[in-house]
């Protein structure tokens, strides 16, 4: 992820998709990764939705995906990859950074609120 001025454009658009959201931070639970199934279970995904989300972050170099055999029964397998791990956890911080600022916003914007519904100046 970029240095980048403004607070808002360090929301990177690969993390910030809800379905690509709940895959990483269910990945970053997980050392030893996921099977394609249980990252299914646990995201609440159907299998083409996963397969185009997966495919997305492997060409962003954030996962690796590793595909085999088990018992003659194909399993894949997906974790983060340092990279993924280390662009995410800047998402994360500049989310947080975001949601801060919105939060103690929330009071000031809540008594400008009530201010003009009462006709009253308030200042904050």
């Amino acid at each position: 992820m970029r240095n980048k001025e403004n607070l808002y454009e360090a929301l990177e658009r690969l993390f910030h998709e809800p379905n690509r959201l709940a895959i990483m931070s269910a990945l970053c639970a997980a050392d030893q990764g996921l099977t394609f199934n249980e990252l299914k279970e646990e995201c609440h995904l159907t299998d083409g939705n996963l397969n185009r989300h997966l495919k997305v972050l492997e060409e962003a170099h954030a996962v690796h995906i590793d595909k085999a055999f088990v018992d003659l029964k194909p399993r894949t397998t997906v974790r983060l990859s340092a990279q993924g791990l280390r662009e995410f956890g800047e998402y994360l911080d500049a989310l947080a950074e975001v949601l801060k600022k919105a939060k103690n916003a929330v009071p000031s914007a809540e008594k400008r609120k009530i201010a003009v519904l009462t006709g009253k100046t308030v200042r904050i």
